[in-house]
Order: structure tokens, then sequence, then C-alpha cells
């Protein structure tokens, strides 16, 4: 491993983490929301939650590039603010987190659903009001379900390519994931070091994906 791959998977491993940390507040609100209520346009909001799970990542990189770009509708505001997206560690983490949200989602909702009904409650009726109830009977019961479904929400960020490329390029030093260095080295035809990639982004992963398969079976027992 050369200085620039610990670069690379260090880079990675941040932003990925940062994508993550981003959409646990909106992807718990979202999957809590989803579970215990219905209200008109709910199905459309399932639609649109998994989306990104079945439309190609390049499809999603390029509704981001239309919607962040210095032209679109949330880009020329940044820009006014100074701030721009593409082809930045930001147009990364922006990436990673769409693509990673329905994950998270996916996986706390069902986490959401198994919390009994009854239990919040009693809560409700010893005087508990709706946040003590979320923080102190919901969010404790449901919370190896949400610790998996960060994990692999954050397993399959370190894996986007797609989006990525499309929204941030692949620009050494500054955008290049472990997904683009695996592909940049077996377009320059440099396969032992694509593999000694391969096999880190591999193991990272598998890491992950196993933590969260343990909490699940925790989940399932309890």
């Amino acid at each position: 491993m050369t200085a620039d791959d610990w670069q690379v998977v260090g880079f990675t491993v941040r932003v990925a983490g940062l994508a993550t940390l981003l959409i646990l507040p909106p992807g718990l609100l979202v999957s809590w929301a989803l579970a215990r209520f219905q209200w008109p346009g709910k199905s459309l909001v399932e639609t649109l939650v998994a989306l990104p799970l079945v439309i190609p990542p390049v499809a999603t990189g390029l509704i981001l590039l239309q919607a962040v770009g210095r032209r679109g509708p949330i880009g020329r505001v940044l820009h006014g603010w100074g701030i721009d997206v593409v082809f930045t560690w930001r147009a990364v983490v922006l990436a990673m987190a769409v693509m990673s949200f329905p994950l998270l989602v996916r996986t706390a909702r069902v986490a959401f659903e198994g919390v009994p009904v009854r239990l919040e409650q009693i809560a409700r009726t010893l005087g508990a009001g709706e946040l003590r109830v979320f923080f102190a009977v919901t969010l404790p019961l449901a919370l190896r379900g949400i610790l998996a479904g960060t994990l692999l929400a954050f397993a399959r960020a370190l894996g986007e390519f797609g989006a990525t490329i499309l929204v941030a390029g692949n620009i050494p030093g500054r955008t290049t994931t472990l997904s683009l260095a695996i592909y940049q080295l077996v377009q320059l035809g440099e396969d032992d070091a694509a593999y000694r990639l391969m096999a880190l982004t591999v193991g990272i992963a598998f890491a992950a994906v196993a933590c969260s398969e343990w909490f699940l079976r925790r989940e399932r027992r309890t």
C-alpha cells in the first residue's frame, strides 16, 4: 500500500462516515413517520425514498448534477453564498448520502415497527409526552435495528460509484474514493494495485455488514 492508497482509504472512510451521520436524523424521522402514521401521500414518500435503489446510480448522479450545479436551483443559491458543491468533496458526501439513505430508512423502519405500540401507550398514560415516549421507549427498543441500518448505509456509501463519478468527478486528492481509484487503476492496467484496494474495500464492507447482521440477529432474538 502506498501513501496515495492510504490517502484514498482515509478520504473514503471519512466522507462515508460524514454522509452516514448527515442522513441519520432525517432517516430516523422518515422511518419513524412511515412506521407509525398514515397520511395522504405516504405511498409517494415511500416510492421516492426507495427510488435510488432501483434507478441507475448514474441517473441519480445526473439529477444531483442538475440540482446542485451552478445553474441548478439549489446550486445557484449555494454559489451565491460562496459554496460550490459539484466536483468537490461535498459532492462526494451528497452522492453517498442520497444512495445510502434508502437502506437506512428501510432497516430503521422495520426496527420501529417491531416496537410494541402498547408500551408507548402505557408511557403516555403515565404522563410522558411524545418526545419523551420516543427517546425513552421507542428509540432504545429500536436501537439495534437502527445501528444495523446505520452500518448498512455506511457500507453502501463506501462502495458508491455511479452517482459520485457524475456529480463529483474523479479528481486525485480531492474527490477520488476507493471505487473510483479501483476503476482508474483497472483502466491504466495496474491490476495488482486495483486488487489491493479491492481487497481492502471488501474487508471494510464485510466488517460493516457483519456487524449489521449481528445487530439484526440480536434484534430478532429480543
